[in-house]
């Protein structure tokens, strides 16, 4: 169980306000109302609570796709070349930030001998 569970809890089950409880265990009432609200909030069920946790979840869709279509061959310059073309408002460090965390490596020819 979580600390802001056992807080929500004491008010539900014992009638404890929030503000006690949470002076008590020496934890913030913003905490404790961000944690709430998050929970009772949109992003709940996905885990995207902020706007920038969706639009980075949009841009790692983006970019995997744009990285399948072109077979893996490009890297972020060009990557985010395509992805302008497309439409897309987005930095190339952003493009390269994407790939990084989900592991796209870019595996053109090398041009040289093995």
């Amino acid at each position: 169980m979580s600390v802001a569970r056992f807080i929500a809890d004491q008010r539900t089950i014992y009638r404890v306000p929030h503000t006690m409880t949470c002076l008590l265990l020496g934890v913030s009432l913003a905490w404790f109302y961000k944690w709430r609200d998050r929970s009772l909030g949109p992003g709940a069920s996905s885990g995207l609570f902020t706007a920038m946790d969706r639009r980075r979840y949009t841009i790692d869709r983006a970019v995997k796709v744009m990285f399948t279509k072109k077979r893996g061959l490009h890297g972020s310059p060009r990557l985010h070349a395509d992805l302008l073309d497309d439409g897309w408002e987005v930095s190339e460090k952003t493009v390269a930030d994407s790939m990084r965390r989900q592991g796209l490596v870019a595996g053109g020819s090398s041009g040289g001998t093995v």
